[in-house]
């Protein structure tokens, strides 16, 4: 007996000094994770990301802690289910989500530019399905679900409905009442603020809550960029009028600089815990040698509402005032997830989770068979508007790996196949087997440069990234234990938010095409491995 009451004391002692680490690292998700928007059902958490062009879209991540997220599914995981049209334009597609959850049903209300406009979409469960969209037409970006005491569901949007310009860029968030019933807009339309304060740029993504008996609007301005910020409204009245906070704005780090290493941050979503401490979730973007190369990404931050001059005031990272690399974690039980595996050995009958494509695929081009990914070449490219044979992953890191091994036989010189970096169809890096020869090209700004050329004759070869901050290189061969480099170093900016601009973010992956030519080849590999460094 009290041997094994020992044993189970190790066990106990064992679990908690592995398992309850006291900090946790920003970003929560690193690599292209814009516009995170979050809720809470019992102990579990939801968060949603934008995802623009990609497909499937609008990825869900589930977390029990707030610092540990696993893919669980996406909100649009059907072609036809939100179908992005053809030419659909860098950038454009799926943007910023608000994701909610009410009297058993999620609901995920979204914006589809260049399609239809607005619509939400439901599950019961968040992993998915997801319902086919309720499409309320186009009435700009980011739009929010709020229900009150009283049962009533409000749309709240971004916009400046008013039509009067006094001021450049000036926006705005108004509202409407949403009628679940007859999946419609109802009633009288409400412009509720153009901003914290005169000459307010942008005003966008707007959250509105009800705390401490008031309701609380949240919006972010300034733009996605350097002047990136959260300000919070105040009013008695669900319908206003609010009254800009004289604490904004409350989250924002234009004011550290343009050599602080976090940047952009904002846009920002609330949620309380079951404990009744309160988190926030917010975009932001980190700098390595004067560049962005990871895009927008998802960070956390404690909040503490403070009484100021009669209304709750978030406080974000009290003491602080702004977001942190490292810093105490959430009192919630610490749960861990296990992480993709390295190596994808395309093993599965269907592709991972994290996988995706460029635009929409409506027709199969590929497919998993013996252990291997095939993918058909066909004419589509990948500086085009178009959905090109390419499946890649985010990149998540600042130092990187990747690698392939590649079975690809071409007697034509237009039939290529490989391993692709890209940002968009302006900003990329092509590692492609050809006939008889490996090539690496690169494209920035549009412009498309063979950078070297050799010989390969091997119909199977090794492909491999190698990525440190801003420099790049890439190899070859026979294995991975006998590469040899290709091209020199590179600058990995090509990529990097001054330099390729938009709001998607970098992928890494495989690509296979015929470069305008209607093909029947195939390009088959073996595994895909991505090392964060």
């Amino acid at each position: 007996m009290k041997k094994l009451i020992f044993i189970i004391v190790l066990f106990v002692i064992g679990n908690t000094l592995i398992a309850q680490p006291e900090t946790y690292k920003n970003p929560i998700l690193p690599g292209y994770h814009p516009d995170p928007s979050i809720c809470r059902v019992g102990e579990d958490y939801y968060l949603v990301n934008s995802s623009f062009e990609w497909y499937p879209g609008l990825p869900v991540y589930h977390s029990k802690d707030l610092v540990n997220w696993e893919l669980i599914g996406y909100g649009m995981h059907r072609p036809e289910q939100v179908e992005l049209p053809v030419g659909l334009g860098d950038s454009r597609g799926v943007y910023a989500p608000t994701i909610r959850y009410h009297e058993g049903v999620f609901y995920i209300i979204n914006t589809c530019v260049q399609c239809k406009g607005n619509f939400y979409i439901t599950a019961t469960n968040p992993a998915g399905p997801w319902s086919d969209p309720v499409w309320l037409g186009s009435r700009g970006i980011d739009p929010d679900l709020f229900w009150d005491d009283d049962g009533t569901c409000y749309y709240t949007g971004h916009a400046n409905i008013t039509g009067v310009n006094d001021w450049p860029d000036k926006n705005g968030a108004w509202m409407q009442e949403l009628d679940l019933e007859q999946e419609k807009l109802v009633g009288p339309q409400k412009q509720l603020t153009h901003g914290h304060a005169k000459n307010a740029r942008w005003t966008e993504g707007p959250h509105m809550y009800k705390i401490g008996g008031k309701y609380m609007l949240m919006v972010a301005e300034g733009g996605t960029g350097f002047h990136h910020a959260t300000t919070v409204h105040h009013s008695d009245s669900v319908w206003g009028p609010y009254i800009p906070n004289h604490s904004n704005p409350v989250l924002t780090h234009r004011h550290l600089g343009q050599n602080y290493p976090i940047h952009s941050v904002g846009h920002t979503d609330l949620v309380q815990t079951q404990n009744g401490d309160w988190w926030a979730v917010m975009l932001g973007k980190r700098s390595v040698d004067g560049s962005t190369l990871l895009a927008r990404e998802s960070f956390l931050a404690p909040v503490e509402f403070q009484e100021q001059e009669g209304v709750l005031t978030p406080v974000f990272n009290p003491g602080v005032g702004k977001l942190l690399e490292e810093q105490k974690r959430p009192d919630l039980p610490w749960t861990p997830v296990e992480k993709p595996a390295e190596t994808d050995n395309f093993e599965k009958n269907e592709l991972e989770l994290y996988w995706n494509f460029l635009r929409t695929p409506y027709k199969k081009w590929y497919e998993l068979k013996d252990n291997k990914l095939n993918i058909q070449l066909r004419p589509e490219v990948a500086d085009s508007m178009v959905n090109p044979s390419l499946i890649a992953r985010r990149i998540e890191d600042h130092v990187w790996e990747a690698s392939t091994l590649i079975a690809f036989k071409s007697k034509k010189a237009n039939e290529q196949a490989g391993i692709i970096i890209y940002r968009n169809s302006q900003n990329h890096f092509q590692l492609v087997k050809e006939k008889g020869e490996v090539v690496l090209v690169k494209t920035k700004k549009g412009v498309k440069t063979e950078v070297a050329r050799t010989n390969c004759t091997e119909n199977e070869v090794v492909l491999k990234i190698k990525a440190n901050k801003t420099r790049v290189e890439f190899s070859f061969g026979k294995s991975e234990t006998e590469l040899k480099n290709i091209g020199g170093e590179e600058e990995l900016t090509l990529i990097s938010d001054e330099v390729a601009g938009g709001f998607n973010g970098p992928y890494v992956g495989m690509y296979a095409t015929s470069n305008g030519e209607e093909s029947n080849a195939i390009a088959s590999f073996d595994w895909f491995k991505y090392e964060g460094k």
